[in-house]
């Protein structure tokens, strides 16, 4: 495969699994080396940077809470002093907490604010300061900000809906400063987090 990131250095947010996973794969084998932040699954996380490595890439797994905006400010600074810059950041850690309105908890809509949200406005401005021209980050949305097809998943379409707004105001922001924000919408994807086999599945 071509080596289109040779050179550059990525962050990828939840990236130890699923769809934050695939990226790292994929960002590692085009030549670009990967620092991808896990909260709970190590194993997960350090077998990843082993299989990258192995392939002939280069990662690093950093313990980092998406929830917490500290955390993240610190999974930045320890990759930007490690390589000097920053040229990728894809924030693909989130949460899915599903339950009708009268049962869901505040809490429960404090924390899928916090991850699928404020973490994305957090991880962007701990990275810009490390980021210059041709700086790309990419938000990691849901097709359940456009549609929402079942009961109890308000809170978590409206996350993935704040992401837009938020993605195009930056847009406006960065994009003088040579540095482009996208958000990418996936549909259902077979993930730990999604998997196929569930009554939603096919």
């Amino acid at each position: 495969m071509n080596k289109t990131f040779e050179g550059k250095v990525a962050v990828v947010t939840g990236g130890s699994r699923g769809i934050g996973a695939a990226i790292a794969r994929r960002l590692a084998s085009q030549g670009a080396h990967v620092a991808l932040t896990y909260q709970q699954s190590s194993s997960a996380a350090e077998s990843l940077v082993a299989e990258i490595e192995a392939s002939g890439g280069s990662a690093e797994a950093i313990r980092s809470d998406a929830a917490d905006p500290a955390a993240i400010q610190a999974a930045v600074a320890q990759v930007a002093q490690q390589h000097g810059h920053i040229d990728i950041l894809v924030n693909n850690a989130g949460i899915a907490v599903f339950g009708p309105v009268d049962e869901f908890t505040l809490d429960d809509f404090d924390k899928t604010v916090a991850v699928n949200v404020r973490a994305v406005f957090a991880g962007v401005k701990a990275v810009l300061p490390h980021m210059g021209q041709g700086g790309r980050i990419v938000n990691i949305s849901s097709t359940n900000a456009l549609r929402m097809p079942m009961v109890g998943g308000s809170v978590y379409a409206m996350s993935k809906s704040a992401l837009s707004g938020l993605t195009q105001g930056l847009a406006r922001e960065l994009g003088p400063r040579g540095i482009t924000i996208n958000n990418v919408l996936p549909g259902p994807v077979d993930t730990d987090m999604n998997p196929e086999k569930t009554e939603f599945g096919a």
